[in-house]
């Protein structure tokens, strides 16, 4: 999303109020979580529906 938006993660992570690093751990699925309130702000960012960025990936996988 981020690449059709022609954004990049700098401002993303300006635009939600947290780090590069954090949106870099996002980007990389090295997260188990994210709040609703910073998946809201990521969504109204990027303009989109949180089933564009979110896949679900068993826990054995």
């Amino acid at each position: 999303m981020l690449a059709r938006r022609k954004m990049r993660s700098k401002e993303l992570a300006e635009r939600v109020g947290i780090t590069e690093q954090n949106i870099s751990l996002l980007k990389s699925g090295k997260v188990k979580g994210v709040r609703f309130d910073t998946l809201a702000r990521i969504c109204e960012a990027l303009s989109c529906e949180p089933g564009d960025i979110l896949t679900y990936k068993d826990a054995e996988d």
